[in-house]
């Protein structure tokens, strides 16, 4: 595998890189195939490009429902039949008092953290009305059932649950086709988010803007496939794909903005 490899990435993404070229040679090598932990939809962006295309093995995702975000991967042998069970997902649910209490996401992702849970082994998160549902790596589901007993201020009590009990989330993403002159991230924000280019340098420079979940304060970042946006306030989007240039030399593009 040749270095330029790198150049089709962002430098901070370079140890994924390297993370995916040793699980593709320990496949060639054992042809035992390898199940990774969840991943954001940038990362699985970037181990489709670099293994996608190869005849000798099948890359599969899955994060335990339908339209999940993270997903956990699995490459394996072309000849191999994988099942959902080999994902190794679990399913974790608890009821609380949503009349007493609100809960968030963010909520759920702090009481998990601290207790020492890296992000890596969970999937998505899912909070619905009374019901919060937490989809992780099956190893660490009966840990969470005996170590998460509050969020908030309210008590929490998690059983498992069949992954067929997964809801998916009741988020609805508004598609957005458009163009912009460059894929700076503040011409794209202001594309997607319908605000002056100066607005949206404005929210860069104030740390407002995070992408695939780091702040980016640069406004000439250049945006990707698969990558993920949260704008303080303004909320979430994705950015899907680019459809090459208009006969203007702009770039044509598609992007997910939550409702």
């Amino acid at each position: 595998m040749s270095m330029d490899i790198y150049q089709h990435f962002r430098e901070e993404e370079k140890s994924f890189i390297d993370q995916v070229l040793s699980w593709k040679e320990e496949v060639e090598q054992s042809y035992i195939p390898k199940l990774t932990d969840f991943l954001d939809p940038r990362e699985q962006h970037i181990f489709q490009s670099i293994v996608g295309q190869h005849s000798d093995f099948k890359l599969h995702f899955f994060g335990g429902g339908e339209q999940t975000e993270r997903k956990r991967g699995i490459l394996a042998p072309y000849y191999e039949n994988l099942t959902e069970d080999d994902f190794h997902i679990g399913l974790l649910e608890a009821s609380y008092p949503n009349k007493f209490v609100q809960i968030t996401h963010r909520d759920v992702l702090g009481s998990l953290m601290s207790l020492g849970i890296k992000r890596k082994k969970l999937g998505d998160i899912i909070i619905h009305n009374d019901r919060i549902q937490i989809l992780c790596d099956q190893e660490i589901s009966t840990f969470l059932r005996f170590h998460l007993t509050g969020i908030r201020k309210a008590k929490v009590e998690f059983c498992e649950k069949e992954l067929r009990d997964f809801r998916p989330s009741q988020e609805e993403w508004i598609i957005i086709s458009g163009t912009v002159s460059s894929l700076r991230l503040d011409a794209v924000i202001s594309e997607i988010y319908q605000v002056s280019r100066q607005k949206a340098i404005d929210w860069i420079k104030k740390g407002a803007v995070k992408v695939n979940f780091r702040i980016v304060e640069n406004p000439a970042f250049q945006v990707e496939e698969g990558d993920l946006f949260s704008i303080r306030k303004k909320g979430r989007s994705k950015f899907q794909a680019i459809h090459g240039k208009t006969k203007k030399g702009k770039w044509k593009m598609t992007a997910a903005k939550l409702k």
